[in-house]
């Protein structure tokens, strides 16, 4: 009776083992373990907008192949608040695709990818917003993410992208300490102020202007605008402020 009960707790551990996830070593080297080592952390959060219909669509389209090749992200948020995650934060999503935000020109490598249910038409409710905030706290707080490095995903590319779109609350988002966002005390810019340098200075790419202009438009002042104008230039030089005293 005893050796049976003993045979049966083995076959229990190599059961056990078996379903063990596989050490991630190189067979040409010897294993001699440091534990010296962190994860690859993130230092951005790129909000997106799905673009779709449904929560079930976009799920779909997230964990499998579509018409423009495979696409995750770590993160989506249903219209209801609903939260679900696709991809661990340490892994690399497939979500920003090509563009760059300041010197980073390999988002996927770099950030945290969050998926919002919304076809790009519609205002995002509450619940949703609120279910992001609390998100957003998780993120920077677990992952030691700067709460000011939250983008939009056209804001890193703005020849391809325009989401999460002009109704997206970044006012909101900058009030509960997220992004950055103007702030009318910091006054007039300065003689001689370059709003481009400015645009670069915060992070934009600047290899299509005009496409720069638009997402800078639509993420500070809800419109599509391809212009830049005297409010556009105190704006951009509050945002260099505060991106400096950030630093």
């Amino acid at each position: 009776m005893s050796y049976r009960w003993l045979l049966s707790i083995l076959c229990l551990l190599l059961g056990a083992c078996g379903h063990a996830p596989p050490r991630q070593t190189n067979p040409l080297a010897q294993w001699e373990p440091s534990p010296n080592f962190d994860e690859r952390r993130p230092i951005v959060i790129v909000i997106h907008a799905t673009e779709q219909e449904s929560v079930a669509r976009s799920l779909r389209t997230l964990s499998t192949r579509n018409s423009g090749g495979p696409v995750s992200a770590h993160y989506l948020v249903g219209a209801d608040g609903a939260l679900y995650q696709l991809v661990e934060d340490s892994r690399r999503a497939w979500h920003a695709g090509g563009g760059s935000w300041g010197t980073i020109d390999d988002l996927n490598s770099a950030s945290i990818g969050i998926e919002l249910d919304n076809d790009g038409t519609e205002a995002f409710p509450p619940a949703q917003v609120d279910a992001l905030l609390r998100l957003l706290d998780d993120l920077c707080t677990r992952l030691r993410i700067p709460r000011h490095a939250v983008i939009a995903h056209a804001d890193m590319a703005p020849t391809r992208k325009r989401d999460p779109g002009a109704l997206f609350p970044w006012a909101q988002l900058a009030h509960a300490g997220y992004g950055l966002w103007p702030d009318p005390a910091d006054g007039e810019p300065p003689a001689g102020f370059d709003p481009w340098l400015a645009l670069q200075a915060i992070g934009y790419p600047l290899d299509d202007p005009a496409a720069t202009v638009r997402a800078y438009r639509r993420h500070f002042r809800g419109d599509e605008a391809g212009e830049l104008d005297a409010q556009d230039h105190r704006i951009l030089h509050s945002l260099v402020l505060q991106a400096r005293r950030l630093r």
